[in-house]
């Protein structure tokens, strides 16, 4: 059985070490006896420390929400992958919906910071989905089946199952709307099957890939029920202790 992953992408928000500390500070005892769900905050990279720090020797993950492919240089602005790790990072947000669409990323980009990620040890949560347009269109799977080409090249059958994935429907991100169960079910069991003709059956069924569009504890569990949703990329809703509590608890699997 695949081990449900929870990932709090806090984006641009509570970046100050007091915020920080003071959100996890609640959340710490809540889920300090979960142990069958991987958790994962990714604070904004000036709250990173003070995160680490306060989760050493606990279950709760810290990731960043984004770093560059070079580790060192005249790269203005950018996140050098060697800081994470010297922090003591251990997860990283690649190819968010937003990243994509408001900085124009592409495949080709996200797929240099992959290599880069696997290579120094740092697990990447890569994120992939459509948008409005494309659904409608009734192009969603041609959407996704491009960016798992172009965002995985190259990635070896080894490396890969170092990967989590994220399938983010980018209509039901900050949009209060989400896909149904049975839609979210829909694209990532055609996620599986990609990958399963791109490697084979054992990856697709062993790699874990969340649900990321305006998840909340009202509607995790129904989604989490499904055979092929492995927990969820949650971004308002996992600013507040409680909130990101109940939709942990919703990907327990007994």
């Amino acid at each position: 059985m695949r081990k449900p992953i929870i990932g709090g992408n806090w984006k641009m928000n509570r970046g100050t070490s007091s915020q920080t500390v003071e959100m996890l500070k609640v959340l710490k005892p809540l889920v300090k006896k979960i142990d069958n769900v991987d958790i994962v905050i990714a604070p904004p990279f000036t709250a990173l420390e003070s995160a680490i720090d306060f989760t050493k020797k606990t279950n709760i993950k810290i990731g960043a929400q984004n770093m560059y492919f070079e580790e060192s240089g005249a790269f203005t602005g950018e996140i050098s992958p060697q800081f994470l790790v010297s922090l003591g990072c251990e997860y990283v947000i690649l190819g968010h919906s937003e990243r994509r669409n408001i900085f124009n990323e592409s495949d080709e980009l996200i797929n240099k910071k992959l290599k880069k990620a696997i290579a120094l040890g740092i697990c990447p949560i890569t994120c992939i989905g459509e948008q409005l347009d494309e659904r409608e269109a009734g192009k969603e799977k041609d959407v996704i089946r491009n960016q798992i080409e172009g965002s995985f090249k190259g990635i070896s059958q080894e490396d890969f199952e170092k990967i989590v994935i994220a399938y983010e429907p980018v209509w039901a991100i900050g949009t209060g709307k989400t896909a149904t169960p049975e839609q979210a079910e829909e694209m990532h069991q055609y996620i599986r099957e990609v990958i399963n003709q791109k490697y084979d059956e054992k990856v697709s069924n062993s790699i874990r890939i969340q649900y990321g569009g305006s998840i909340k504890p009202s509607n995790a569990r129904e989604l989490f029920k499904q055979e092929n949703i492995d927990g969820g990329l949650v971004g308002g809703a996992s600013l507040q202790a409680e909130s990101l509590y109940a939709i942990i608890k919703a990907a327990v699997r007994y």
